[in-house]
């Protein structure tokens, strides 16, 4: 079967870089919410499903409980010109809901988080016309395959990879069931986790009957230019390569000037399209983000004008007025061209 959003994102991003969202956590930090707000027990929508645990903090919880503040959120965004929305879903698997003893609420956190940002798409292309696409939020969950969590004991493991599997599967069937057009497998810093998650996607697409385009994304956590389980970006997509993804990319942990020299070392490697979307510069000493949208905007150009992107957008602490400011500032400059000798 013909997979239309990946004929159409190839044939756009052939013409012109794509414009990927912003964070959805700074966003959701203005609603200033109280627990009772996360509950759905104040304002919102009360959870379906009855819990004792505090849920202030789970992100993830406000798509059942407060979906017409998400679904503005997601509108913002597409407004200021995000060809590819994502999903709120970050944490929206059994390992990571476990914190929160919502195991039982993942099926409808991502079949709800895929459709509440369907519904501000839609809102958004009847003002302007414009086709964006659902991208469903797979995050890395809060274990780690690669590395063990107790420095005494080197060979534990807090999970398996056959457990991240059964996790990422029972998320993207969520996701696909409400209405993903591709799937986001994002802040890789151990790389088996993210094989497990692909895994997870080869299993789900085959029962669904159609594959959908995979955007993999790791995230470098410091100056050593590794992710978390030591992987250098080269070594990292040719960990991924044989998921044939729509893009590689990094985000998240860095700004975008601390990123370039890693995102130009993926460019010249992968043999698909690259995506990066960094944070608003660092944190600063109370855990906020001051780089304005012009600032990140700049640095983003430069990515653009050296030929490094072929989709771009912002992570922690960018806004929908940094996505405006981005869309406009890469707009003069031509997508990256996958080299011949690169190509698949």
């Amino acid at each position: 079967m013909p997979n239309r959003t990946l004929e159409t994102l190839t044939a756009t991003a052939q013409e012109r870089i794509l414009i990927l969202d912003g964070a959805m956590g700074t966003q959701i930090q203005n609603l200033k919410l109280s627990e009772e707000d996360y509950a759905g027990t104040g304002s919102g929508t009360p959870c379906p499903h009855p819990t004792d645990h505090p849920q202030k903090g789970n992100n993830d919880l406000l798509i059942l409980t407060q979906p017409e503040a998400l679904e503005e959120i997601h509108f913002n965004y597409a407004i200021a010109g995000a060809d590819i929305v994502e999903t709120n879903t970050f944490s929206a698997t059994t390992i990571a809901q476990a914190d929160y003893g919502l195991e039982a609420a993942v099926h409808d956190l991502n079949e709800h988080g895929a459709r509440i940002v369907r519904r501000a798409l839609d809102r958004a292309t009847a003002i302007d016309g414009k086709e964006r696409f659902v991208a469903g939020a797979v995050g890395p969950t809060n274990r780690t395959a690669s590395l063990s969590p107790d420095v005494s004991d080197p060979g534990y493991r807090a999970v398996t990879f056959d457990d991240l599997r059964v996790a990422y599967g029972q998320q993207v069937r969520g996701l696909i069931a409400g209405g993903a057009d591709l799937i986001m497998i994002e802040t890789i810093f151990d790389t088996l986790n993210a094989k497990a998650a692909i895994f997870a996607c080869v299993e789900a697409f085959a029962e669904h009957g159609r594959r959908l385009p995979i955007m993999i994304s790791g995230t470098i956590t410091d100056a050593s230019g590794r992710t978390l389980s030591g992987q250098t970006p080269t070594a990292f997509w040719h960990s991924v390569a044989h998921a044939r993804p729509f893009t590689v990319g990094l985000n998240c942990a860095l700004g975008a000037s601390a990123m370039r020299p890693h995102m130009a070392e993926l460019a010249s490697v992968s043999n698909t399209l690259t995506c990066a979307y960094p944070n608003a510069g660092l944190p600063n000493a109370f855990g906020l983000y001051d780089e304005g949208p012009e600032d990140t905007a700049r640095q983003l150009a430069e990515f653009a004008q050296e030929g490094l992107l072929n989709v771009v957008g912002g992570c922690c602490g960018t806004t929908p007025d940094h996505i405006r400011a981005i869309a406009e500032a890469v707009a003069p400059f031509a997508p990256r061209q996958v080299l011949k000798e690169h190509a698949a």
